[in-house]
């Protein structure tokens, strides 16, 4: 018997406390089972039962074997399970929890529909800290560094705040040259909904924080309203990169102070923790990564 085959001779005569059991389970002679445990035990050089003519026992060093055996089947029966799931089609309903700019990540999403018609989407938008287990998410994606230990987390990609106006705006009011002229110019802001607290420029001077009363013109808690007034002309928006990609390569907005804002910002999906990911989830994930953020390098691990 070779040595993945010793071993589940070994667990098998450990359960039944009988040679002769693990080796009617086994389908082969009871002197096999008993010459495969033997050469276990001379590679090991550790005597892993105490025999007698009626029964077997473990030794101390066998029973302490026995946990690490079951380790290994268990994680070769995950394995194979694993297998077995990449194979099937992804389907089924998949619940997921996006933040309030996620209207603006439905063109992923939807390509996403079209390619896994068979898996069913269930979008909740919200920027609260919602708990993943708890509120029986199957993925939930946020912005920012998120620790906990239940989750599994892949880094979506990387994005930045860019200062738009329409170049009607820029032509009536001028363009800032610098964080302090913005004082002088009508301001689009937004809320955080889960706050009510307004998000903060992130203007800097010299390389510090550059500290400005930057004046509110208008206020939203969604970022589409901006987006809208700030290509209609009445004011500067503070505005995340991908959600104005196709306004600034079509030209109704255009962006200043470029190397006057810090350059942050991570989009992640988190999912619970677990030995067997579903298919639907296997792809979703997959596809939000390779999709969402194309230009950005992605990364996996534990939250």
């Amino acid at each position: 018997m070779d040595s993945l085959g010793a071993l589940n001779a070994f667990v098998q005569a450990a359960d039944f406390r009988s040679f002769t059991e693990a080796a009617t389970q086994l389908g082969v002679s009871p002197s096999a089972v008993g010459k495969a445990i033997a050469r276990l035990e001379e590679r090991l050089s550790v005597r892993l039962f105490h025999r007698s003519t009626r029964s077997v026992t473990l030794t101390p060093e066998g029973t302490l074997f026995l946990e690490r055996c079951r380790r290994i089947f268990c994680e070769i029966e995950a394995a194979e399970a694993e297998l077995v799931q990449s194979q099937e089609a992804p389907r089924g309903k998949l619940r997921v929890s996006l933040p309030m700019a996620g209207m603006l990540l439905m063109p992923t999403l939807t390509a996403f529909m079209r390619a896994y018609p068979e898996v069913e989407i269930d979008l909740d938008f919200s920027d609260r800290m919602v708990d993943v287990i708890e509120e029986g998410f199957d993925a939930v994606v946020r912005s920012g560094e998120i620790g906990d230990s239940r989750l599994m987390t892949r880094q979506l990609g990387t994005f930045h705040p860019y200062l738009v106006a329409s170049p009607d705006y820029f032509e009536r009011h001028g363009k800032p040259e610098a964080p302090a002229d913005l004082e002088q110019h009508h301001c689009l802001h937004h809320r955080f909904p889960s706050t009510g607290k307004l998000e903060p420029w992130p203007l800097v001077q010299d390389g510090a924080e550059a500290n400005v009363d930057v004046p509110v013109t208008a206020v939203s808690n969604a970022l589409e309203p901006l987006i809208h007034m700030a290509e209609e002309g009445l004011g500067i928006a503070c505005l995340p990169n991908f959600t104005i990609r196709r306004q600034m390569r079509e030209g109704t907005l255009v962006s200043v102070l470029d190397n006057q804002l810090r350059r942050y910002g991570t989009y992640r999906i988190l999912w619970p923790s677990s030995r067997h990911l579903a298919p639907k989830l296997r792809v979703f994930v997959d596809f939000m990564a390779a999709n969402l953020f194309p230009t950005s390098g992605a990364s996996s691990g534990s939250a």
